[in-house]
């Protein structure tokens, strides 16, 4: 029970061993390598596949028939629940209907004998009191792991069957309700972020005269970050690096750390005030072509080499105004895709510098960045609405499931 609970009458306290059977997968001479798994045949199952509606076939892994029938365990039945040990330790799913499959090194079986029900122990996976016991028995700091030994001696609080039922029965109803309630506030979220991209786009779409358009290379000069190590001995000075974009517009300068360099920097690997810097290389090539403007800078900065910099050298476009634009989808996609509609590896000079740009005179320029900002302040906040809302969901659900546990439900 929980911390302190007393025990509620007709209830007892048991291990999981008490109430269910575990089973390791084979990781014998015959466990399944990525050189025999296929694209059909047996399931085989790792924790990537375990999904709260149980178990994700999109991406599968497959053994041969032949070296499933090799296995000495592992192999999953109707109904078993899936637990992984490390890595994504905790997560869990029912196989359902599922009657054939193997299961990876990082899972074990657990198989509920008579006297609890599947649903009830789902539940009790899902509480605080099996996290308060994954926390009382893993082991590792740089991955967290546990043995299926540990596993077998968290406490768990059993009650008569059909106490059990009863139990399942409103969890059931009231998650229904909890994830329609998350559903309808993660569409409103995505509603929101849509409506100020769709903003952007209608912002930055050329209407009524006065409008130019260039090449941002006509307007610009660029220069890519610097790259040093630690052994390098030289300037100390902050940097701003790839880590720091995030959904940034302004470049946090007040929270960048700091770096030695090979000998002394020249001020040309400096930023300014309206410089504009972007992402050029990341394994995510979700960040590449993310972009910061610099605001004051106040004490000696640079830039990392996974970016490059871009400094206006003309007034008739406003830095504001620029990056605002640089960060609409279709500026993102025009440089992403290189200019020639097959996604990038990386961001150049080149392909910023034919990055066409339209903008008007600087007084409307003035007048689309203040509409957007203002858009922007009421996004935020409605963003925070939603995200307050769904930790109250989170907590509601953590809620029932404590007082599921704890006999008060």
């Amino acid at each position: 029970m929980y911390p302190g609970a007393p025990m509620k009458a007709g209830w007892q306290l048991k291990e999981l061993q008490d109430i269910c059977s575990f089973e390791n997968g084979d990781r014998g001479e015959n466990y399944p390598s990525k050189s025999v798994q296929t694209t059909s045949g047996i399931p085989f199952i790792n924790a990537g596949h375990l999904t709260d509606s149980g178990i994700d076939f999109a991406a599968m892994s497959y053994i041969p028939v032949e070296r499933f029938h090799l296995l000495g365990n592992g192999k999953i039945r109707r109904d078993d629940i899936l637990f992984c040990l490390r890595g994504s330790l905790g997560k869990f799913a029912s196989v359902g209907d599922l009657s054939e499959g193997a299961i990876a090194s990082s899972l074990v079986i657990v198989r509920p004998k008579e006297g609890v029900l599947d649903r009830y122990l789902m539940a009790y996976f899902q509480s605080s009191l099996c996290s308060d016991m994954i926390n009382l028995f893993k082991n590792g700091a740089a991955q967290p792991n546990l043995s299926a030994g540990s596993l077998k001696k968290f406490s768990i609080p059993v009650p008569t069957i059909p106490e059990q039922h009863q139990i399942v029965g409103i969890l059931d109803k009231a998650f229904d309700g909890i994830a329609k309630a998350r559903a309808n506030t993660e569409k409103n979220l995505q509603n929101a972020r849509d409506l100020f991209e769709s903003h952007l786009q209608s912002a930055f779409a050329p209407c009524g005269g006065g409008w130019r358009v260039k090449p941002l290379g006509e307007m610009a000069l660029f220069r890519n970050g610097i790259n040093f190590s630690k052994s390098s001995k030289g300037d100390s000075l902050k940097i701003l690096g790839v880590k720091d974009f995030k959904d940034n517009y302004w470049a946090p300068l007040d929270a960048l750390e700091t770096v030695t360099t090979d000998g002394t920097l020249p001020e040309s690997d400096t930023l300014l005030q309206n410089d504009l810097v972007f992402v050029r290389s990341n394994g995510n090539p979700e960040l590449i072509g993310r972009c910061l403007l610099i605001g004051e800078v106040n004490e000696r900065t640079t830039h990392s080499g996974f970016t490059i910099r871009a400094r206006l050298h003309t007034s008739e476009i406003a830095p504001k105004y620029l990056c605002h634009f640089l960060k609409s989808n279709s500026a993102r996609r025009t440089m992403i895709d290189g200019g020639n509609g097959a996604n990038i590896k990386s961001l150049n000079q080149g392909t910023l510098s034919n990055l066409v740009i339209p903008f008007p005179s600087a007084s409307e320029q003035a007048l689309i960045v203040g509409r957007i900002e203002e858009l922007h302040e009421e996004i935020k906040r409605l963003t925070f609405v939603y995200q307050q809302k769904l930790v109250a969901i989170d907590q509601l659900k953590k809620s029932l499931l404590h007082q599921a546990f704890s006999g008060n439900l």
